[in-house]
């Protein structure tokens, strides 16, 4: 079974999101993209943001660190959360926090 199931994950993403606003996740889908972008910007040697992610694969340490707030989830456009971009909490001003593409 996975942990944290898909429901805590996407509650979990979805925390800051005022209410009366649309949530930036709102299918398996959009999670499962999310966080496979995730793993992929790790293994093409991004820094896990979270302690002791060594020796866990990348998919794992990339649910921990949507699950635990360490990097969030920024639709491109309004309307297509498919097209998600992954940002940091701990981004450097000029690059606005943007970790990826």
């Amino acid at each position: 079974m996975l942990r944290p199931s898909y429901a805590d994950l996407i509650n979990a993403v979805n925390s800051e999101v005022e209410p009366g606003e649309q949530p930036v996740v709102q299918s398996r889908y959009s999670i499962v993209l999310a966080t496979a972008k995730r793993a992929r910007q790790i293994i093409a040697g991004a820094d896990p943001m979270i302690p002791g992610s060594a020796g866990k694969k990348p998919l794992s340490v990339a649910v921990q660190e949507l699950y635990a707030g360490k990097v969030k989830v920024v639709a491109e456009e309004a309307g297509e959360e498919a097209e998600a971009e992954i940002q940091s909490d701990e981004a450097a001003p000029e690059t606005e926090g943007t970790v990826g593409e």
